[in-house]
């Protein structure tokens, strides 16, 4: 399958930096043995900005990949790509 690349808006690449730097600050909070719950506290953050980048990555691709080849009718595959995607969130 062909791909298209789009530009990497620089938002996505800041959010993906600040992960970095959430999971280096967990790690440094488990190296000093700080307490449980801060660590998990921290830990959720994270997936929470995870989730985050993860919509900011499906919006780019919608508005850049998806429109470009529903424009072109040659869109299916998308579809198709992201229903397999979603199916695999629901299991």
């Amino acid at each position: 399958m062909k791909h298209l690349h789009p530009p990497k808006p620089k938002h996505i690449l800041h959010r993906i930096k600040i992960i970095e730097g959430q999971l280096r600050g967990i790690r440094r909070m488990l190296e000093e043995d700080k307490y449980c719950v801060d660590i998990l506290t921290q830990s959720l953050a994270v997936q929470k900005s995870l989730r985050s980048l993860d919509t900011l990555l499906l919006k780019n691709h919608l508005e850049t990949c998806v429109l470009s080849s529903m424009k072109n009718k040659t869109g299916k595959k998308y579809i198709d790509e992201l229903a397999r995607l979603y199916q695999g969130i629901l299991q």
